[in-house]
């Protein structure tokens, strides 16, 4: 695993749309809800800002980038060739989507660092980060699924959208209003109660017994989409 995933680190700074997508993007995005802290606050709260943050990072430094990585892969047969080593498919898996997922991990904790020193830290520092890896664990469980339905890198910054759009709006949908309201389809959103965990152990305010529930959904839509992936999941070109 190790070094499938060193020499697929060394791809990503190789690979100038990857860089660009897996980098620059999330960090211009970030630096912006950062800057306009202030405005995003008066319709939501700091949590929300942390919540749109992770979320931004996780769906396309993380999600995209780990979709696009899986389906270049494939094209060029490295991935079939990879099947002919000694290494399992656990191994190569991990091995190709590893220096994405630590790319993504390091991104959101200096954004997150920098948001905390201009605006406040977290109230839960803990269970913030079991947040944030629930989450990016449920974007790269849903990434190695869409890679099942994406035949070309090209392909993939189109079937990214749906799920990238979706899980950003579904957290400025619960990060603005809450979960007073519809708060059993909120949850059950891809990315509904990993939003309310974030904005919980953010602003404070809400026992840890509470808290822990909101974590149940999102390592449900792990299990989902782990299914869906290991049914579309494929090791060779559509012929």
């Amino acid at each position: 695993m190790l070094p499938i995933a060193y020499s697929e680190f060394a791809q990503i700074f190789r690979n100038r749309a990857v860089l660009i997508s897996n980098l620059v993007m999330p960090l211009l995005a970030s630096a912006f809800f950062i800057y306009q802290r202030d405005s995003f606050a008066q319709i939501g709260s700091l949590g929300y800002i942390a919540a749109v943050l992770v979320f931004t990072v996780g769906a396309f430094s993380l999600y995209t980038t780990a979709v696009t990585t899986l389906s270049a892969r494939r094209q060029d047969l490295f991935l079939k060739r990879l099947r002919s080593t000694a290494a399992g498919d656990p191994a190569i898996l991990s091995g190709l989507t590893l220096p994405v997922a630590l790319t993504a991990l390091v991104q959101v904790v200096a954004i997150l660092v920098i948001f905390a020193v201009v605006s406040g830290g977290p109230a839960d520092v803990v269970l913030l980060a079991v947040a944030i890896l629930a989450t990016f664990v449920m974007m790269l469980a849903l990434a190695l699924a869409t890679a099942g339905v994406t035949g070309s890198p090209e392909q993939a910054q189109v079937t990214t959208l749906p799920i990238s759009l979706l899980v950003i709006a579904v957290a400025s949908w619960v990060g603005i209003t809450g979960t007073e309201s519809l708060t059993l389809l909120k949850r059950l959103l891809p990315g509904g109660s990993a939003t309310e965990l974030i904005v919980n152990t953010w602003n404070g305010g809400v026992p840890l017994a509470e808290s822990l529930p909101l974590l149940a959904p999102t390592l449900g839509w792990v299990v989902v989409a782990i299914v869906l992936a290991l049914r579309l999941f494929r090791w060779e070109p559509r012929r």
